[in-house]
């Protein structure tokens, strides 16, 4: 192992490839970390806009109250517009924020490999490849970490620290100092399909579309005993349409794929025929819902009944009251959510702490998965899933470890 990843190696200068909105994002709060930043991208234009988006939005939380006006131009004084990957030289920490291609991402990295040396550790921020394969081919991999900040980072108090199997305990502890210093909570996840977070979501919309499907309820339904029942913010199928429909089940058939092609992750027939009729959700005009011709819809407007003074609640007698479906709905959904949360465990792609951490800070849930789990007991969930393997197949089938979770 390098020596260079010492404990005595401090991270005080940290490099940003990709002036997007992520990339500027990160570079931001890098800034307010007290870190001299260096920003990269390899289109001028972009570059520019992502430095001016940067202090804009520093000027803007300086007027919020966020930080004093100070701190703003503090900060805007520590970052510095790299034109091109050689200006990273000298940077200890480099944390790519470049487009969803794994070739583009692996180019990127052996280029920073050569400009930046063997003393860089590198991060990348990505949320849907594993970064062994980003990372494979570079020198001193035991460098190679994930570092995955949540969108928009300067507002998501979340970032997964990633280990592959050769990323170096000094290398992450690197990286777990800078996310603290810039003010995030980090959590460390392993190097598997989605790591925590994005992995530990997946039922919430997956099996929302199983039961829209089956014919449980429809989407209007599920989406309001989801907020007023769970106390979730929004709906799964008000969520899917602010996302994107389209980028949902892209994110879908990569888990599929990733994963083995488990039965519980198979995208929903729905959403492929959805998204073939050109209903992307809100940036099209249609989804799950509507939205063109004056029709809106707004679920942050609609009331929440039972969250946050009562809590999510599975009490059958409670959620009648929301909607004869309701019964049918939480439940099976909680009981999924406990499932992965199981499957999880089960592959050590995190700790309990920050499985709940995860979902709380990087999706607003009202509970994490183990919390959801307690809610609904591991034995009344492996009863209700076993029944339904029964019924529906093995997209149900539960982990080995739920009933002792």
């Amino acid at each position: 192992m390098n020596d260079v990843f010492g404990p005595s190696a401090a991270v005080e200068r940290v490099g940003l490839v990709g002036a997007g909105t992520m990339g500027s994002g990160i570079a931001q709060i890098a800034c307010l970390g007290d870190y001299e930043t260096r920003l990269h991208d390899p289109v001028p234009e972009a570059l520019d806009a992502g430095v001016e988006r940067m202090r804009a939005a520093l000027t803007r939380g300086a007027e919020r109250g966020r930080w004093s006006e100070d701190d703003a131009e503090s900060a805007s004084a520590l970052l510095t517009p790299a034109p091109s990957l050689g200006d990273l030289a000298g940077c200890d920490l480099v944390i790519e924020a470049a487009p969803e291609d794994l070739e583009l991402k692996r180019e990127l990295f052996a280029a920073l490999a050569d400009a930046c040396g063997p003393e860089a550790i590198l991060a990348t921020n990505t949320s849907s490849l594993l970064v062994a394969a980003i990372a494979e081919g570079v020198p001193d991999p035991e460098r190679v970490v994930g570092m995955h900040f949540f969108n928009p980072p300067a507002l998501m108090k979340l970032v997964e620290v990633v280990a592959t199997a050769e990323s170096s305990s000094e290398a992450l502890d690197a990286a777990t100092t800078v996310g603290e210093r810039m003010g995030r909570t980090p959590i460390r996840a392993k190097d598997s399909p989605g790591f925590i977070a994005n992995r530990l979501a997946r039922p919430f919309t997956l099996e929302s579309l199983r039961m829209l499907a089956e014919g449980v309820a429809d989407a209007a339904t599920i989406d309001r005993v989801c907020r007023e029942a769970g106390g979730f913010k929004m709906g799964p199928f008000e969520l899917i349409d602010l996302i994107g429909l389209d980028v949902n089940l892209s994110v879908a058939h990569s888990f599929y794929r990733q994963g083995g092609e488990p039965e519980r992750w198979r995208p929903s027939p729905i959403q492929e025929r959805l998204v073939a009729e050109g209903r992307l959700g809100r940036k099209s005009g249609a989804g799950f819902y509507d939205y063109g011709d004056g029709a809106t819809h707004t679920p942050a407007n609609r009331r929440q009944t039972r969250f946050p003074s009562e809590g999510p609640t599975l009490d059958p007698a409670a959620l009648a009251e929301i909607d004869p479906a309701a019964p049918k709905i939480l439940p099976r959904l909680v009981a999924q959510i406990a499932n992965e949360a199981a499957f999880a465990l089960e592959e050590k792609v995190g700790s309990r702490e920050d499985m709940d951490t995860a979902m709380r800070l990087g999706f607003n849930w009202p509970l994490g998965p183990l919390e959801f789990t307690e809610l609904i007991g591991s034995r009344r969930a492996f009863e209700l899933l076993a029944e339904l393997q029964r019924r529906h197949g093995h997209a149900y089938a539960p982990a080995r470890g739920l009933s002792a979770v």
